[in-house]
């Protein structure tokens, strides 16, 4: 068995560099927190994991050949950026009710605010396992990542032997790039925090990435 591994390389990192709901749940818990940013990226990572074992097993090719499961984790994928967007709009409009009633805007809602306190274990436990989760629900529940590792990554396996093996060594490289990737990105966005310690900006960023992630959510369930 042989592997294609420019070919590979070259479009993982070009699935990477495209922004994708990942990226942005990346970049937003970053902004919120470097350690969330950090759980976020595991998190995706993890959901990477499943599709890659799935693909492995064969059940990524049973959703893929079946209309009903396939609709039904798009459209809990989608439902799942459009709650994440729906979140983040109402924290931008509970920051500005609170700033006209003179209280303190630091943050919004639980899961979109910069955590308060990050040094006790209980917030840094909270922030740990809201990213992860953000992370891990966006790529699991992603179906176009399953149909990557069922229909791409085959594609870079030759020879004789076992494609399974084939697709998992390419699968763990392919997480572990991701895993670098996701790091960088998460020292770059953090820088975002300063910035969005201004009341006005944290309401737009609040707006912006959460109309987003309703428009990613609304196209992924538009799409055939």
């Amino acid at each position: 068995m042989s592997v294609d591994l420019v070919g590979f390389l070259g479009v993982v990192l070009v699935a990477y560099v495209v922004p994708g709901p990942d990226f942005l749940v990346v970049v937003r818990s970053a902004a919120e927190h470097p350690a969330k940013g950090r759980a976020a990226a595991l998190g995706a990572q993890s959901g990477l994991c499943v599709h890659m074992l799935a693909a492995a097993l064969g059940l990524s090719l049973i959703a893929a050949r079946s209309p009903v499961v396939y609709d039904a984790i798009k459209l809990l994928g989608a439902a799942y950026l459009v709650y994440l967007g729906i979140r983040a709009v109402l924290a931008a409009r509970q920051a500005v009710h609170q700033r006209h009633s003179g209280e303190d805007v630091t943050g919004g809602a639980e899961d979109t605010a910069a955590p308060r306190g990050a040094t006790g274990d209980g917030s840094a436990r909270g922030c740990w396992r809201s990213g992860f989760t953000q992370g891990f629900l966006t790529n699991v529940l992603n179906p176009k990542a399953a149909l990557f590792f069922l229909s791409i990554l085959p594609q870079f396996v030759h020879g004789g032997g076992s494609t399974t093996r084939g697709i998992f060594f390419l699968g763990i490289l392919d997480v572990v790039i991701g895993v670098a990737y996701w790091f960088s990105l998460v020292i770059a966005a953090a820088r975002l925090r300063a910035l969005l310690g201004r009341p006005n900006v944290r309401r737009r960023w609040e707006l912006t990435t959460g109309w987003l992630f309703i428009g990613i959510g609304i196209g992924l369930a538009a799409a055939s």
